[in-house]
């Protein structure tokens, strides 16, 4: 896990580091502490053996009846094989890329078209307050019964710029949170021409949902054809997916937005000794604001910009009577430094890597998994469009954020997964001083890593949402290290019995069950019941960390069954192979 350098790496690595130095210390209580205890105690007298339990009993006559005969051994081993390996494939769910972290309040957009000016949507942003007011701080059975349109909200805030507004709201049940953003997006789609986003707040990536947005990036030197491309894209994904949330980069595909082009005489502002910087950064001022310099406020960057509240009142004919302070400290209107000419363009401009760019972000519904998503974008979204001629000559269509990620953090973790196995397996070697019975250890790990998957799909069957997320995957990282415990156990006693109580192949492995049986029955019991709140008890935060808590759990039951099943079974086998024929 220290290894990958993605973000999952970064935000779970102390969980390793936390794992591993929780190890070394048991290691160092167990062989100093825990002897001198017990001796101190009064643990060190005659021992007492006891019979063994019922559970234990149990246990024993069913593993001495499956390794009896040849038959069984077999059945058994293909039982376990198909239980395990078998069901986690045909079940394999859908990758995801983060969990959300999510927090119950929503970011939500009106994004205007071309066209629309700050008094308008002013005035779309007072009959959107007045329609959401009878939510605020309402009964929410009241949503229920519908006699409100938006479901029962704590709070709202509202900002509105002449292009866009911004709402910003938590419901009163944190159920509510994907029927608000529903109720929200279809209200502002009623105004004409409006386009509509919403997305939950997150407490690890940015609140446009980061880590489930497949980001289509639409490149080409002919601005206008990219925006036809992005219209047609944003169309077809509409239509593909079922009630996505889509935005874009730019957020209004058009080229119609009208601009005002400022066209410095540059004579006069020479006569009055105004440069271009001086010039740029005053209408700059007098227009959307500009920069000025930053500061820190409790460990919090703050912007400082520079706006007029002459520029943003002004209607555009009175632009030229805006204030220009010259560098003699007299005013002159705008016009008569520079000529003012309306036209229409766009009113961003988007590069990446150089290339003009248009970039549409796709948030699938919550049924629907990234990994899911981003197959039917590359296998329908995009093909259709290629063959109705949708995506021209010159233009490049590209699959990057979420989606991007997700598959470069899958190929971090399956390199350093096969990093560790190796790793195991030749400490495995040193260990036994033999090459052979390591093979037989980790043959377990894959039946093991299923029973994990299986347990994951296990409690989403039992409909608790769980999604199969790259957090998830690292609890398969450590079960690496924590299945091949008990396998262990089992291997090293057989081999003692073979060799010190020279017992047969049979003898030797029954022999090593009973043995080995109580403290692997407390082992698993240990770290069933320590893991079992993480898993089944909901709370704040628990879908960070849930994850990777019923895949080490389900994994480490299943490897228990693994290895008094399967383990007898397979290891008589190999060991009356390589035993002397008479």
């Amino acid at each position: 896990i220290l290894f990958v350098e993605e973000e999952a790496g970064q935000l779970y690595s102390d969980i390793a580091i936390a794992i591993a130095a929780a190890i070394l210390a048991s290691l160092l209580v167990a062989i100093t502490v825990v002897p001198s205890a017990s001796a101190r105690m009064g643990f060190g007298g005659k021992a007492q053996q006891g019979r063994p339990s019922v559970l234990q009993e149990w246990i024993l006559e069913r593993v001495a009846w499956l390794i009896h005969t040849v038959p069984r051994r077999a059945v058994t081993m293909l039982a376990a094989l198909a239980l395990t390996l078998g069901l986690a494939i045909w079940l394999m769910p859908a990758a995801e890329y983060l969990p959300e972290g999510e927090e119950p309040k929503a970011f939500s957009m009106m994004i205007a078209p071309p066209g629309y000016n700050l008094q308008e949507m002013e005035s779309i942003g007072a009959q959107v307050r007045a329609r959401v007011a009878p939510s605020l701080n309402a009964d929410p059975r009241l949503f229920d019964e519908g006699e409100i349109p938006v479901p029962a909200l704590k709070y709202a805030s509202m900002s509105v710029s002449a292009d866009r507004l911004w709402f910003l709201s938590e419901p009163v049940r944190e159920d509510d949170i994907i029927p608000m953003m529903n109720a929200l997006t279809k209200l502002f789609r009623e105004y004409p021409g409006m386009r509509a986003f919403s997305s939950r707040g997150s407490i690890i990536s940015s609140n446009d949902g980061g880590t489930r947005a497949v980001n289509l990036d639409i490149s080409g030197p002919d601005l206008a054809q990219l925006y036809a491309t992005g219209e047609s894209a944003y169309r077809r994904a509409e239509a593909l997916f079922d009630n996505p949330q889509i935005q874009s980069e730019p957020s209004s595909l058009s080229l119609d937005q009208p601009l005002v082009e400022v066209r410095p005489n540059w004579e006069r502002l020479a006569e009055f000794g105004v440069s271009a910087d001086e010039f740029g950064y005053a209408v700059a001022a007098l227009s959307d604001g500009a920069f000025v310099d930053e500061f820190i406020l409790d460990d919090n960057k703050v912007d400082i910009f520079l706006l007029s509240d002459a520029g943003q009142k002004r209607q555009l004919e009175h632009m030229n009577d805006l204030p220009v302070m010259t560098a003699s400290g007299g005013v002159m209107p705008l016009g008569a430094l520079a000529t003012l000419h309306e036209t229409v363009d766009s009113a961003q401009l988007r590069r990446v890597d150089g290339h003009r760019t248009v970039t549409l972000r796709i948030i699938p519904p919550r049924a629907v998994a990234l990994e899911t998503a981003v197959a039917r974008v590359e296998n329908e979204l995009l093909p259709r469009m290629r063959a109705e001629g949708e995506i021209g000559d010159g233009v490049s269509v590209s699959i990057s954020g979420a989606a991007d990620q997700l598959q470069a953090t899958r190929q971090a973790l399956t390199d350093n997964f096969a990093v560790a196995l190796v790793l195991i397996y030749l400490l495995l070697v040193a260990i036994f001083n033999h090459w052979g019975y390591p093979l037989v250890i980790l043959t377990t790990i894959p039946l093991g890593l299923a029973g994990g998957l299986v347990g994951l799909i296990a409690l989403n069957g039992a409909g608790v949402s769980q999604p199969f997320d790259m957090i998830t995957m690292l609890g398969f990282l450590i079960l690496l290290g924590t299945v091949v415990n008990n396998p262990i156990l089992i291997v090293d006693q057989t081999r003692h019995n073979m060799r010190v109580a020279d017992q047969s192949v049979e003898q030797a492995v029954m022999s090593a069950v009973s043995m080995r049986l109580r403290p692997i029955l407390m082992s698993t019991f240990t770290t069933i019941f320590g893991l079992a709140p993480l898993v089944l008890i909901p709370g704040a935060g628990t879908e960070l960390y849930r994850g990777v808590g019923v895949v080490v759990l389900a994994g480490i039951f299943c490897s228990t069954i693994i290895t008094l099943t399967f383990l007898p079974c397979f290891l008589m086998w190999v060991l009356q192979l390589r035993a002397p024929k008479p």
